[in-house]
């Protein structure tokens, strides 16, 4: 809100905003609620049952866009503008057999060979969701993969609810998961945009030796 009142008017001074919306729920409760940290709403648009927005008003991607179409994008985008990894494949599908599931997205980073010093390869994971109503899901298994990789990322629409947008920006800090929004509507240009950088993190070697088995001829060649 913030940052929208700004835009719409620069000559108000940002301390000033601050100072006048930081209480709207407790000055206007009949027309404004806080269901989460940092973001209000008018009542209007509450689902009493829920306390988040209502269904209706939640925006959807077009039924033609298929989560798939966002791998490929995020893998370039992985390895060529945040030069997180040196080579990315796309996985998906139930390729590693288990029932904890199988990332979306897989990369490792590794050092050139000009580098003088020489690092550890580290293995870089990613679960990418369309689907707005299977965020906690999608969190759930983007956790599983840091039992083999040293970073995981959580990718999901930026059209999803801002309250669930929240949850899951504290979750991630907590876990340390790396946390991306997207534009759902356009494969083409989903502006990928990190909100939570992925921490790096000790993997167990045993189960990072057992999954990249699967895709060693494909990520390792």
């Amino acid at each position: 809100m913030v940052r929208a009142v700004e835009e719409a008017d620069p000559s108000f001074k940002k301390n000033t905003i601050h100072g006048t919306v930081w209480n709207l729920d407790k000055r206007f409760p009949k027309d404004v609620y806080k269901p989460s940290r940092g973001l209000f709403r008018l009542t209007k648009f509450r689902d009493q049952a829920t306390d988040e927005v209502k269904t209706g008003l939640i925006s959807t991607p077009p039924a033609t866009v298929k989560e798939e179409d966002f791998y490929k994008p995020f893998a370039d985008w992985l390895r060529n503008d945040v030069e997180d990894v040196t080579k990315a494949i796309v996985v998906g599908g139930n390729r590693f057999r288990d029932k904890w599931g199988t990332p979306d997205v897989i990369g490792k980073r590794e050092s050139k060979r000009s580098d003088i010093i020489k690092a550890p390869v580290e293995i870089v994971s990613a679960e990418i969701k369309l689907e707005t109503s299977q965020l906690v899901t999608a969190f759930g298994q983007a956790c599983a993969y840091c039992l083999f990789s040293h970073k995981a990322y959580l990718v999901v629409p930026k059209q999803s609810p801002p309250e669930e947008i929240a949850r899951l920006d504290s979750l991630c800090q907590v876990f340390g998961i790396g946390l991306v929004l997207f534009n759902a509507s356009d494969p083409k240009d989903p502006k990928f945009d990190i909100r939570v950088r992925a921490r790096k993190q000790d993997p167990d070697l045993f189960y990072a030796n057992k999954y990249m088995a699967h895709i060693e001829t494909e990520l390792f060649s």
